[in-house]
């Protein structure tokens, strides 16, 4: 039967099961043998094409020596990709620090990200991020500062040679730049920065542009991603975060909705040279 839903869940798997492999300094072949399995078997394990059951990845786990929350990751993983769709909310099954959306951004060629409401996370300041993490109630000090952190460290992505760091095409609404949030003026000022480096585009959507379902969609990400020697590309997916989860779709008519939609915004957006033009009088008005 052919099989419909995100493979998101059973892509991120293979791909940590490998790396927790060869963490554990043990060859595919040599796993294979003593798992009693096939190479090709833990190769469609290890690159996505086949779901694998929770026992198994126990199974594994204890081979590879992996930490008792490696592998409870894996496993929650290994459960969630039976799934024929897949809705990631957070803290449920998969525990809340395990980022899935990290590590397929950091498999991903090519990035375009669209936003209506906030800078995003790839260009944001490290003030910016507070403010946005302030936002949370209840939220303490001690866990602004790490989310920060995290944030700064997934922005090395863009900067990175091996890989080759990834393509972002980025779309902001012109709103998101005359909110009164702390250190806009720095904010801005790095994103125009940022849109000279030669691997990012930071193009803006202005107040007057035609109304577009992405009033209906919000904020979105896609996300292409390589081809790896004789192996063919993952299939793109799409993201979009939501208040209490988020959501993946790599479905063939999915995708394409996304990527028209892209289309419509980007034919309303700025050049990057305009973009640059209206954020330097945005922040000379509203942010000096």
């Amino acid at each position: 039967m052919a099989e419909v839903g995100s493979t998101v869940p059973r892509r991120e798997l293979g791909r940590l099961l490998r790396q927790t492999r060869e963490q554990a300094g043990i060859g595919l072949e040599a796993a294979a043998s003593d798992l009693e399995w096939s190479r090709a078997k833990m190769y469609r394990i290890e690159s996505g094409q086949t779901p694998i059951r929770a026992l198994d990845v126990e199974q594994m786990c204890r081979l590879y020596g992996a930490s008792p929350e490696t592998s409870e990751v894996l496993i929650s993983l290994a459960k969630e990709s039976k799934g024929k769709g897949w809705y990631h909310a957070y803290g449920a099954v998969i525990p809340r620090w395990f980022q899935l959306y990290v590590g397929l951004e950091s498999a991903a060629s090519h990035i375009r990200t669209y936003e209506h409401g906030l800078v995003p996370g790839l260009l944001q300041t490290p003030e910016y991020t507070a403010a946005v993490a302030r936002s949370r109630p209840g939220i303490t000090d001690e866990e602004v500062a790490k989310l920060v952190e995290l944030r700064l460290e997934r922005q090395r992505v863009l900067a990175r040679r091996r890989p080759a760091a990834p393509t972002l095409d980025a779309i902001l609404d012109e709103g998101i730049l005359h909110r009164s949030v702390t250190g806009m003026a720095e904010q801005i000022d790095r994103l125009i920065a940022a849109s000279e480096k030669p691997n990012v585009s930071i193009r803006i959507s202005p107040l007057g542009s035609k109304l577009t379902r992405a009033a209906v969609a919000g904020s979105f990400v896609i996300l292409d991603f390589p081809t790896q020697g004789a192996r063919s590309a993952e299939p793109t997916t799409v993201y979009c975060e939501g208040l209490t989860g988020a959501l993946y779709l790599d479905r063939l008519e999915e995708v394409r909705a996304y990527a028209e939609l892209w289309n419509h915004i980007s034919a309303e957006a700025l050049s990057v040279e305009a973009s640059q033009t209206l954020m330097r009088q945005i922040k000379e008005r509203q942010h000096d």
